[in-house]
């Protein structure tokens, strides 16, 4: 044999297992398919509170200011280690120092803003583990100088359970559709090809932004945490049988 052949047959030789691979792939993928997409949620209770307090405090100089909404924030954090919420529990989440302006009139003769005043915010982040115990803490938190803005939301410290259940909920939901989609088209459902998911958490359900400038009830706030709604999604692909 002509060696000038050799190389040519050894490639054709390596090129016809490839070119069946590649004929065996393009039948697999022309196999009939059908995707759907299923949806699971799972429902629970909240088992943690995120409180936001705020503290101002104005005085005439930003020392003067500085020094009152520290005094007054330092027993707030005090009060919330009493109420049993750990350090870890507890975050500055901002400080400002604002000056105050009083702009000049048509006919009062000024011709530049003045500053008046300085305050002083600042807001305390309070993860509130006994939900139970959130209006009574945002009550004690009032009287002891909390008074600007705040909010509350509920979230859950371990969700997991929840999205386990959502997730089975969204695939036997995915499964359901594929059949009554394959008997409607009168074929038989085959085996899962590929599964892929997209999990909704939900933000922290707000109760709505509360004012603290109020005077601080008789009674704890009433507090009302709900349930969070966790949501799965699942898009599945099966093959179709003729």
């Amino acid at each position: 044999m002509n060696r000038r052949y050799v190389p040519l047959l050894l490639a054709a030789a390596l090129a016809i297992p490839h070119a069946a691979a590649a004929q065996d792939m393009s039948q697999a993928n022309s196999q009939p398919r059908i995707i759907v997409t299923g949806e699971g949620e799972s429902a629970v209770a909240p088992d943690m509170a995120i409180v936001s307090l705020a503290v101002m405090r104005e005085a005439a100089t930003a020392r003067e200011a500085l020094d009152a909404n520290n005094e007054a924030m330092a027993a707030v954090i005090e009060a919330m280690k009493e109420a049993g919420i750990e350090a870890r529990d507890l975050q500055t989440a901002g400080l400002q120092i604002n000056p105050r302006y009083v702009y000049p009139q048509n006919n009062d003769g000024e011709q530049q803003p003045r500053i008046v005043a300085y305050q002083v915010s600042n807001t305390l982040t309070v993860r509130v583990r006994d939900v139970a115990a959130v209006g009574e803490i945002i009550d004690r938190s009032v009287t002891l100088g909390v008074n600007q803005g705040g909010s509350i939301s509920f979230t859950n410290d371990d969700p997991a359970a929840a999205t386990t259940e959502a997730r089975k909920r969204a695939v036997e939901d995915a499964v359901t559709r594929a059949r009554t989609l394959a008997e409607a088209a009168g074929v038989s459902l085959g085996g899962i090809v590929e599964i892929s998911e997209q999990a909704f958490t939900p933000p922290p359900v707000p109760m709505g932004q509360r004012a603290y400038r109020m005077e601080a009830a008789a009674d704890a706030v009433p507090v009302e945490a709900g349930e969070n709604t966790y949501r799965i999604q699942v898009n599945v692909t099966f093959e179709l049988k003729q």
